[in-house]
């Protein structure tokens, strides 16, 4: 599966989307809260793995 840079940062933004929608739709969190702390905490954690995901998928191409 190969994911170029448009491909990668619209499943990104879909993923993180639903998940802050989900969690808006759910009666657990003011939307305020889900805003303000949640979703940049999705957003970074999302990034860090992104970055891991894409070092460890280096690691492997190079096969090692």
């Amino acid at each position: 599966m190969e994911f170029d840079l448009p491909t990668t940062a619209a499943t990104f933004i879909t993923v993180i989307a639903i998940g802050v929608v989900s969690l808006i739709a759910a009666p657990m969190m003011a939307m305020d809260t889900v805003l303000m702390m949640v979703a940049p905490s999705m957003i970074v954690f999302g990034l860090i793995m992104l970055v891991l995901g894409i070092k460890h998928g280096e690691y492997r191409a190079m096969g090692r």
